[in-house]
């Protein structure tokens, strides 16, 4: 299966009433076991790597190339996706690449500010066929970020998709990112507000911290794209904790970073399900 259009993805989602899974790449490892889980859903499904990962590896090129690759790979359809990125050069990086989609992030500018950036990033992208996602009412969760009391309002939403051209806005709707317990409050009367006022597709940031029935919800209610980074992130790590204390002489970290691949496909396979579930 080619590697495909994050907006193909997204759109058939949208379309039917679904939900299309996002989830974060740290290590290659993170990209096979999540194309794994794809495909044991029979779901397509998008791969995302943030700033914060490109940070972590000093810089793009490596971790993005070897992500392509396997999305490439793929027997699903799966999208490569840049996450977060807060300045120019990362996304046309990106571009470069072969991403299909960015998320340009400049929500902890003022409204103006974060209308004539994302525009500018936007026009760019568009020209290369890429696809555009941003954010309005910025996120809690994020190095510093304030608490996520944030809530983006519909008609302002509206106004900032027509002005910026995006194809796709992040919401705050009472989610946060980095979240390990399951206790955000999704504001599902909002999500229906802002789905009723903006015309592209939602999306939902922060999605870890969210109760799992409240995550169906918050799709039937409007949401298209949901990203998922922390809960795989807890299941990678306490599958390495388990693999070392059941089996202390291990030395050879593919032993246990197989275990890790193997929890966060199982995770993958059964968050698709519950976002794709018929509403």
């Amino acid at each position: 299966m080619p590697l495909v259009a994050t907006g193909e993805i997204v759109g058939a989602a949208a379309r039917a009433g679904l939900g299309a899974g996002a989830f974060n790449v740290i290590q290659i490892e993170h990209a096979q076991a999540i194309v794994a889980g794809a495909e044991a859903a029979g779901a397509p499904v998008i791969l995302q790597i943030s700033e914060n990962a490109v940070r972590y590896h000093g810089a793009l090129a490596a971790i993005g190339r070897a992500t392509v690759e396997v999305a490439r790979a793929a027997r699903v359809p799966v999208a490569v996706h840049l996450d977060h990125a807060t300045g120019p050069e990362l996304v046309r990086e990106a571009v470069d690449l072969g991403f299909g989609s960015v998320m340009f992030d400049a929500s902890a500018l003022d409204y103006d500010g974060n209308v004539a950036a994302t525009a500018e990033v936007a026009a760019g992208c568009h020209a290369h066929g890429v696809w555009v996602e941003a954010e309005l009412g910025e996120v809690g969760g994020k190095d510093g970020v304030h608490a996520p009391g944030a809530r983006t309002d519909p008609a302002e939403a509206a106004a900032y998709v027509s002005a910026t051209g995006v194809d796709a806005l992040a919401v705050a709707v009472g989610t946060s990112h980095a979240m390990v317990v399951k206790a955000a409050v999704v504001d599902l009367p909002l999500v229906a507000a802002l789905r009723a006022a903006v015309p592209v597709p939602l999306v939902l940031h922060g999605s870890s911290g969210v109760p799992e029935s409240d995550l169906t919800r918050a799709v039937e209610a409007g949401l298209t794209k949901v990203n998922i980074a922390t809960h795989l992130n807890v299941a990678y790590t306490r599958a390495i904790r388990d693999h070392l204390a059941g089996h202390p002489e291990v030395v050879d970290p593919r032993k246990y970073v197989a275990a890790a691949r193997d929890a966060v496909a199982r995770e993958v396979t059964r968050l698709l399900k519950l976002v794709r579930a018929t509403p």
